[in-house]
């Protein structure tokens, strides 16, 4: 039996490789990135919990309570508040909310079909112009949508399409941001194999399209569909330059025309928090829907057979 002499005996046991404390993100750079990550979240969610908080109370309630915190009422004010946005004027906001579902909707749709139909053509084929044609898309995505709602009501008025549905649907019906996404996403999910394999197999183009290149494609037209809809649905500037009739208007413009009425009649201040509120339930539902698309997409691909 073999004795250990001093030496071996105070050494220093060998460093290990693997997930040791050595790996391990110091405590200070966890703390930073949680401390940024919410206040990003309290950055967002606040106002958004303002709104509730208002929607539950009435025009004195409003300027005489805590802000952030409700009343002892809160249920029965919130009830109120929202009956009265669908009941004022004839239902008047009943009217605003479905044109909102027609134009973010319909919009909606039709670009990301459109997107999905020239980002896939700019991914699979090859044809004279090709990236002359991207270089024309990319530039309408520096283009700011101001810029452009002016030219397009003087176009739209000579052609009789100015206060009417479609004075605000056609402009949602280009996204040149979309066409720009789905392009990528196309070059990396739709294999040239798959496509010659099916054309071998005597299908045509278009159906190759929608059999597999629509399929492969879906978290980036849940992406340019969601972008879209809450783009187009919280709008404001196109439907106050191009709309002139009140049943035509979108919620945006419908909400703002009730503020501008808070001077004259306090009560539209409990019209206004209230129609707010009911006007972000859409958008929190669709997200919800939405999400479990984006999260099958992330794992496609990322397991070789």
């Amino acid at each position: 039996m073999s004795t250990l002499t001093s030496e071996q005996r105070q050494a220093p046991a060998p460093a290990t490789s693997g997930t040791g404390s050595a790996t391990r993100p110091p405590a200070a750079r966890r703390i930073i990135v949680t401390a940024v990550l919410v206040a990003v979240a309290a950055y967002f969610l606040v106002p958004v919990y303002w709104v509730v908080v208002a929607a539950t109370k009435s025009t004195g309630e409003l300027f005489s309570t805590n802000g952030f915190w409700f009343t002892s009422n809160a249920v029965g004010q919130l009830v109120e508040n929202v009956t009265s946005v669908f009941s004022y004027d004839g239902g008047i906001f009943l009217r605003w909310f479905g044109n909102s579902v027609l134009y973010a909707g319909g919009g909606a749709l039709v670009a990301t079909y459109l997107a999905a139909a020239g980002g896939y053509a700019l991914a699979v084929y090859d044809f004279p112009g090709k990236n002359g044609v991207f270089g024309l898309v990319l530039g309408g995505v520096l283009v700011p949508a101001t810029a452009t709602a002016l030219p397009l009501f003087l176009m739209f008025s000579r052609f009789g399409l100015a206060d009417s549905y479609l004075g605000v649907l056609l402009p949602s019906f280009v996204s040149p941001f979309g066409f720009f996404l789905c392009r990528i996403y196309a070059q990396s999910t739709v294999p040239p194999s798959l496509v010659e394999a099916a054309r071998i197999d005597g299908a045509g183009e278009l159906k190759i399209f929608h059999t597999f290149g629509l399929r492969l494609m879906t978290p980036a037209l849940v992406t340019v569909f969601l972008f879209q809809f809450v783009g187009i649905w919280n709008n404001y500037l196109l439907p106050l330059i191009m709309l002139a009739d009140q049943k035509l208007f979108p919620i945006t413009l419908g909400l703002v025309n009730w503020r501008a009425q808070t001077d004259r009649l306090p009560e539209f201040y409990q019209l206004t928090t209230g129609g707010v509120l009911v006007s972000v339930v859409p958008l929190v539902v669709l997200m919800i829907v939405l999400q479990r698309f984006w999260q099958g997409g992330l794992t496609e691909g990322s397991v070789k057979s």
